[in-house]
């Protein structure tokens, strides 16, 4: 069985390593508005402009802690209910079976258990976990992201990327250097 040559082997991007935080927040924003979508940016600290420049929307995040609260408010109500009502009613001082104030803390807390749970198993999905080894440990000097150097990547994955345009891309804006991402 022959061997590919690695020029043709699939890669998982280009990645430029900029020396400045103004380099890369710029080369984000060229990147973006040259129709680059596919990005992620690695720096030594957190940038909030960074957010902005490689065009990172909120995400439905919310929405979807929000709904499991709602869920869990619904469960923990409805619960009370068919115990209380349905299942084993107790008429106990003349009081009425949907006696539902003394289920606010109940429904309340099943409420911020599922909002909880939700945040978390959402929050999971959403970062792509669990993923022990990504593509970018294989680069040697991505080591020095967390010291003092900046990175750009651009992955493969993006409909507008092209091996050759894109290194030129990147070439022009004149970063430390280019390393390719391989898969493996």
């Amino acid at each position: 069985m022959a061997s590919t040559p690695a020029s043709s082997s699939p890669i998982f991007g280009l990645m430029a390593e900029f020396d400045e935080p103004e380099q890369i927040v710029a080369a984000a924003e060229k990147a973006r508005d040259a129709g680059y979508r596919q990005m992620d940016a690695f720096t030594p600290f957190p940038m909030e402009e960074l957010t902005d420049a490689l065009g990172i929307h909120h995400s439905r995040l919310s929405l979807f802690v929000l709904c499991c609260g709602i869920a869990g408010c619904l469960i923990g109500f409805f619960m009370q209910y068919y115990v209380a009502v349905i299942d084993y009613p107790l008429n106990i001082g003349g009081r009425p079976l949907n006696s539902w104030p003394q289920w606010i803390p109940i429904t309340f807390e099943m409420t911020i258990l599922f909002s909880a749970i939700g945040a978390v198993v959402g929050m999971i999905f959403r970062n792509g976990l669990p993923r022990p080894v990504h593509p970018v440990f294989n680069v040697d000097r991505f080591e020095l992201a967390t010291r003092d150097k900046f990175f750009l990547l651009i992955e493969s994955a993006d409909p507008r990327f092209d091996r050759n345009e894109t290194e030129r891309f990147l070439k022009s804006l004149k970063p430390a250097g280019i390393e390719v991402v391989d898969h493996a």
